[in-house]
């Protein structure tokens, strides 16, 4: 019998009420969430999973949340990468990702996020200063995560165009309107970005974007097919989304349906989903 693949999940977080406030876990809909998240809860959870490496991903616009996260990584043998965040506004921008990559842990930095679906300029991405900022994440040797909505997609087009040097990774394929059952704009603008050669899409999130209660894996197929079809195995990343996911999913489901998603494809594809693209794009050692 073959061995297992090897699984990367190329997205999750985690967050300790005590050191710091999530103020965007509001509402009575979240309030699951409302209560820490740890390594050591989720470790249990991915190594039953056959998880064998992840990427912490950032959660609030908090300088020193990421000096956190690679400590965190540091001390850890399932933590091989973290997404931090920088103000990319900031002049000092190369110097603050420089001093990040000598802090305990700084070697796990591959990349920065920030909340732009929570920016009210839909064209955030395309501001001078950002576009600066960005420009110094590519120099630094990171990646750049995307965190939007479906109607900032072309915006974030635009960006990867203006920053051919600069990987642009689109979180949760760019949270398509599953629970509507609708696929334009979104679906067309996502194949503009997924046009671009700098682009890479995570096949993430799609069970909280579809209805918590009564989703289905045939829910999603119409969805994940279009990224498939846009992005290409060899651009695609399976990532959890945990805790988040677990408004609608739990761990294993998610990766379960994960796999079922991608099941048409050839075993090195898949195996492209379920971890290389993750180790290329990231450099994940």
């Amino acid at each position: 019998m073959s061995a297992r693949p090897r699984v990367v999940d190329a997205h999750h977080h985690v967050w300790d009420l005590s050191v710091r406030d999530q103020d965007w876990i509001t509402g009575e809909a979240l309030a699951p969430l409302r209560r820490d998240f740890t390594l050591a809860d989720l470790e249990p959870e991915a190594r039953a999973a056959g998880v064998g490496a992840t990427v912490l991903v950032q959660t609030v616009t908090v300088a020193a949340e990421t000096p956190e996260f690679l400590a965190l990584a540091d001390g850890s043998d399932l933590v091989a990468g973290v997404v931090g965040w920088s103000d990319l506004t900031a002049p000092d921008i190369a110097d603050t990702l420089a001093a990040l990559r000598e802090l305990p842990g700084g070697d796990r930095l591959v990349g920065l996020r920030h909340q732009v679906q929570g920016e009210p300029d839909p064209d955030w991405l395309l501001r001078p200063d950002v576009l600066r900022g960005l420009a110094a994440v590519a120099d630094a040797g990171l990646v750049y995560d995307l965190v939007i909505l479906p109607h900032q997609l072309p915006a974030a087009t635009r960006a990867a165009a203006a920053l051919p040097g600069l990987v642009f990774v689109l979180d949760h394929a760019g949270k398509p309107p599953v629970a509507t059952g609708r696929a334009r704009p979104w679906a067309d603008d996502l194949r503009a970005l997924a046009a671009l050669p700098n682009t890479v899409c995570k096949l993430s999130g799609l069970v909280t974007e579809a209805d918590w209660r009564t989703w289905s894996t045939d829910d999603l197929r119409p969805y994940a097919e279009t990224v498939i079809d846009a992005f290409g195995p060899g651009r695609l990343m399976f990532g959890s989304d945990w805790p988040v996911c677990r408004l609608a999913a739990t761990y294993g489901e998610v990766l379960d349906t994960a796999r079922a998603l991608i099941e048409g494809l050839g075993e090195g594809e898949r195996d492209a989903v379920l971890a290389t693209t993750a180790e290329r794009v990231y450099g994940l050692r």
